[in-house]
């Protein structure tokens, strides 16, 4: 992939932010957000995803609407999910590049920033940040929380052959043909993290790591459930391995053909 021209009209970066009761959080984070990207000189949408929120989270957003109008309001119908509202941004959003934050400013602002430069100007087709490389930065991580974190991306890494290891978490960065690629999504709740990530290691593509910043939230309570992703993992994980097997097939197929003389 070339790098772009300096003349070349800057890639639109979309930012999905999955929202459910977040009504605290909302604004200090499309606040924040939005000032970094315009700061950096970055076209941007926000694209929120109202999931069902029972507060006043998407009167707050229309409220926002009015002074930007880069941010763009997706209600979602019952049921609601997690990884449903990231499959409906992700069919919402109309920018080159798409970032996936969290709606609670747990993810460093500057951070977008960073991953928005690797794919724009750097030629990579994704960028994985990881809070647990050099550089990294963990603040307030329920301890229970990060123990599983910990093995089940010890144990990714070891099933997909990668030098990525924090697959589990949803921010991270994507050229929009690339995320276009693994649709549809079939997770409809966190396990669509690892179902994205992954879909998009098997196919090879071009992906940058970096150290990223995490930060525990303010207000409000975290919606993960760790028992309840147990089983949901593990099929995504078979689902995955198998469409990872399929994928290297083909690929050994294309390189055993014989080329017409």
């Amino acid at each position: 992939m070339k790098k772009p021209s300096k003349a070349a009209k800057k890639p639109v970066l979309s930012v999905v932010i999955p929202a459910y009761n977040e009504e605290q959080n909302i604004a200090p984070t499309l606040t924040e957000i939005t000032a970094k990207l315009r700061a950096a000189q970055i076209p941007y949408e926000i694209v929120v995803v109202n999931d069902n929120s029972k507060d006043k989270t998407p009167e707050i957003v229309r409220a926002l609407q009015k002074k930007d109008r880069g941010i763009k309001l997706v209600n979602r119908n019952p049921p609601g999910g997690f990884g449903r509202a990231i499959r409906s941004g992700l069919e919402n959003f109309t920018g080159d590049i798409v970032t996936i934050v969290m709606a609670d400013l747990s993810d460093d602002p500057d951070d977008i920033v960073r991953y928005y430069d690797l794919i724009a100007n750097h030629g990579f087709d994704a960028a994985f940040g990881s809070r647990f490389v050099k550089g990294g930065k963990v603040v307030e991580y329920p301890k229970t929380k990060l123990y599983v974190n910990r093995i089940v991306n010890k144990m990714l890494q070891l099933m997909f052959w990668t030098r990525h290891n924090d697959l589990t978490n949803a921010f991270k960065a994507y050229r929009a043909d690339v995320v276009r690629s693994c649709m549809p999504l079939k997770g409809a709740h966190f396990n669509v993290t690892i179902e994205l990530s992954l879909s998009v290691l098997i196919r090879r593509y071009k992906i940058a790591a970096c150290p990223i910043r995490w930060y525990g939230r303010k207000w409000g309570q975290s919606n993960l459930k760790l028992r309840a992703m147990g089983r949901r993992y593990l099929a995504t994980l078979i689902k995955i391995w198998f469409e990872r097997l399929l994928i290297l097939d083909d690929i050994m197929a294309e390189k055993s053909e014989v080329k017409p003389e």
